[in-house]
């Protein structure tokens, strides 16, 4: 990761004010300039953690990614071409898996009490991926949708529902602008994108539905087909979004609006897939990742190291927070609309570790420092009321741990183990820095398994 930041310059940290309460009331014009100058709603950086849900019709093949259909159409990968020849009929089409797309386990009251416990307090659901297919039942998706075939619900609606009458969660949805094998889109391509079949007809039409039908306060975007945000008219409807929708102040966006617009424009950025620049940025940023290290759709192929442990997925979380991002971590249901239990321990234990050592994450901002110059591994938080907080990911033999950021003054500065609540003694290493010395605990009487936090009252 990367080095210690030891201060903040005075124009980043006008930048940090991520958390302007209010965003309604101005107009913005469909230019980036105009766009951009909008401020982030609050809600958004005092969440620090969501989930995403990749679901669609690659979760029934279930192999290998969900790229599915384009590795195996286009022959890109050998395994793909295999697997379809030694396990379905010579004229098999991706379109066939379209009714077996049937979720019939899916029980989006159950889904909202995971999310709820797993301690995130956004979730973002990909409505339609690259593949075309819509989780609602679209009426510029006609006979391609869950509602017209599979399950024959509105998948969306379901989850909608139950993530606003069961918690205080903020809902988001995904959306892919393209399509890899939509006709129009491949005319569009074929003309250089000059001329706008696709969009005016097909993906534009569906994020207009997507926002009337739901109000997401999150919209995520993403596959731009190589085509710049003009051919996708992104600028028109992100100032309809932001100015007449029925989310106009609440809704919050990504940065992926065609090429050359991702880390570049929009509301936060995410610039690439697993995003985690290790050091602050100077613009609100989102880490999205996946637990399973390999695919964002389920995969049946996946074996047990595929997949994150809770110790990696907690460090991930404290480093990107320290650093000023959100973590997006996603799960990948199966086509019937089953969680599978690994991911379902994950979202749990980090429920877990976050009932603890939530004051360190939520509503937070970075520090002076991010992470430490003596203490490897160890990263910096702050709180609204000045409280900085120390996590840690390895508990040190000796007992106690050297602090080297902090200033420390006697009589005023008091440092407490977060879940334990007991003063620590410390004493000086000179005009900055500390050591700590920690509280001799067993394992079963340790405030949590993965990684702790000191709680530093009073330091500069």
């Amino acid at each position: 990761m990367g080095s210690v930041t030891r201060s903040i310059p005075p124009l980043l940290t006008l930048a940090l004010l991520f958390w302007t309460p209010l965003v309604g009331g101005d107009n913005y014009e469909p230019t980036w300039e105009s766009l951009d100058s909008r401020p982030l709603p609050s809600w958004y950086d005092e969440a620090k953690f969501g989930i995403f849900i990749h679901w669609g019709v690659f979760s029934v093949p279930s192999f290998g990614s969900e790229w599915f259909w384009c590795y195996w159409q286009t022959q890109k990968a050998k395994a793909y071409v295999d697997f379809m020849q030694k396990n379905y009929r010579p004229d098999f089409t991706y379109e066939d898996f379209g009714p077996m797309f049937t979720a019939e386990f899916y029980d989006a009251d159950k889904w909202a009490d995971l999310f709820k416990a797993s301690g995130a307090k956004y979730v973002v659901l990909t409505s339609k991926h690259h593949e075309g297919f819509t989780l609602w039942g679209s009426k510029y998706s006609w006979n391609w949708n869950s509602v017209d075939m599979g399950s024959r619900r509105d998948l969306v609606g379901e989850l909608e529902t139950a993530i606003r009458t069961k918690t205080d969660l903020h809902f988001g949805l995904y959306h892919s602008l393209f399509e890899w094998f939509n006709p129009l889109f491949l005319t569009d391509k074929q003309n250089q994108f000059k001329t706008r079949l696709f969009p005016k007809s097909k993906s534009i039409p569906e994020l207009y539905e997507l926002v009337k039908l739901y109000k997401p306060e999150i919209l995520w975007s993403d596959g731009d087909g190589n085509a710049p945000d003009t051919y996708w008219n992104s600028t028109d409807f992100l100032a309809w979004l932001y100015n007449e929708s029925p989310v106009q102040d609440v809704v919050v966006t990504n940065d992926r609006w065609g090429s050359g617009t991702a880390c570049k424009h929009g509301g936060f950025y995410t610039c690439n897939d697993r995003f985690n620049p290790g050091h602050l940025l100077e613009h609100k940023w989102e880490n999205c990742m996946t637990i399973d290290k390999y695919s964002w759709g389920y995969r049946r192929n996946a074996n047990l190291c595929d997949y994150l442990t809770i110790e990696e997925l907690v460090q991930t979380l404290v480093e990107t927070v320290s650093c000023g991002g959100n973590l997006l971590m996603n799960i990948g249901p199966t086509h019937e609309g089953h969680i599978i239990p690994i991911f379902e321990e994950r979202l749990r234990q980090m429920g877990e570790w976050l009932e603890v050592n939530g004051e360190a994450i939520y509503a937070t901002r970075p520090w002076r420092a991010q992470n430490d110059s003596t203490a490897e591994g160890l990263w910096y938080t702050i709180s609204s009321k000045e409280m900085v907080y120390a996590i840690f990911f390895n508990w040190p033999q000796s007992g106690t741990i050297i602090l080297g950021e902090p200033s420390a003054f006697v009589g005023q500065t008091e440092v407490y183990l977060v879940g334990w609540e007991k003063s620590l003694p410390w004493v000086s290493t000179g005009k900055q820095g500390i050591i700590v010395s920690l509280p001799p605990l067993t394992y079963s009487e340790m405030p949590c398994k993965w990684a702790w936090t000191l709680k530093l009252v009073g330091v500069e």
